[in-house]
């Protein structure tokens, strides 16, 4: 179906797309040491251009998430936004036609890679230790070194969907690598200094799913968007720590977002909106443009809010 007759896209597949990127991450922090995979293929392609990512969506949590985010992935295609499943029915759909099978499929390998890359670069980030392809190259087992830019490929769209960074090649002669944060949280999108992984990635899906619901998300919304990134209230995250005191008290106050009481609600209902440090720093076309990204289209199916998005853009030339 051409691209400009597809259907809005809605709210829960975006974050299922980004569910499963969080999944394919390790809670531990990475070692040098070199996994045994099968070969596969060459795919020549590009370095920072984003690429295509699912994976099948696990029950919530029962002891940790170390046990979710250790899953494999076993594909890399984005539904379409005229498929408009949630992510239990693809799942049910995938397995239903796959064959139970002990063999990684070339795919599967190279997510796995790529996941495992995803955490040898945040690792190195944290540490503020250079990121170099020589380096990069060392995790990833000979046979597939010559794919390597594909899996450098996935793994740089992982951290721009989970952690809203964008890495960047700054010396082409000795391919050194710097992660670029999209907004300016404090302590390179961490929050407090040298505790946690950077918190920019959720903030900009938050902000997505306040433009798309009219500019305001009443709080069941935001928690119904979250829950299907296996994020729960109550429930610590391994990469995001506590959500609600995150959302509602973390980003509050530092004018991110706002979360006010609904008015002339009965029982109190809350709901948040950007923040004015938000509008300071990101636009809405840039939100926009970061969710058709994920969800391989283009933003202009996004229809009433591109057009909104557009709107604000010429007023800000004017």
């Amino acid at each position: 179906m051409p691209r400009s007759k597809r259907n809005k896209l809605r709210t829960p597949e975006k974050a299922c797309l980004v569910q499963r990127a969080v999944q394919r991450l390790p809670e531990a922090q990475p070692t040098a040491t070199k996994k045994k995979i099968l070969p596969s293929s060459s795919a020549p392609l590009g370095i920072i251009s984003h690429t295509k990512s699912t994976h099948q969506s696990q029950s919530p949590p029962k002891r940790s998430q170390r046990a979710v985010s250790t899953t494999m992935s076993t594909d890399i295609s984005t539904p379409r936004s005229d498929e408009g499943a949630t992510c239990k029915s693809k799942k049910k759909q995938h397995s239903s036609h796959s064959p139970t099978s002990v063999i990684q499929s070339p795919r599967d390998v190279i997510t796995k890679t790529a996941s495992t890359l995803v955490n040898f670069i945040m690792h190195m980030y944290k540490m503020k230790k250079p990121i170099s392809k020589k380096d990069m190259l060392k995790i990833i087992d000979k046979k597939h070194k010559n794919r390597f830019l594909e899996i450098l490929r996935k793994a740089s769209f992982n951290i721009e969907v989970v952690f809203g960074m964008d890495l960047k090649e700054i010396d082409s002669i000795s391919h050194s690598y710097t992660l670029v944060d999209k907004m300016n949280l404090p302590y390179n999108g961490m929050l407090s200094r040298g505790r946690g992984f950077p918190k920019t990635g959720i903030l900009m899906n938050l902000l997505g799913v306040i433009f798309m619901k009219g500019n305001s998300a009443p709080e069941e919304k935001i928690w119904e968007f979250l829950n299907k990134m296996k994020i729960y209230d109550g429930q610590r995250h391994f990469l995001f720590g506590e959500p609600r005191k995150l959302i509602t008290r973390d980003l509050v106050q530092l004018k991110y977002l706002e979360y006010r009481q609904i008015p002339d609600s009965d029982p109190p209902q809350y709901e948040f909106l950007w923040g004015p440090r938000a509008y300071a720093e990101t636009s809405k076309m840039k939100v926009v443009e970061f969710w058709a990204k994920i969800n391989d289209t283009i933003p202009s199916v996004f229809q009433s809010r591109y057009k909104e998005a557009l709107r604000e853009e010429g007023e800000l030339k004017t």
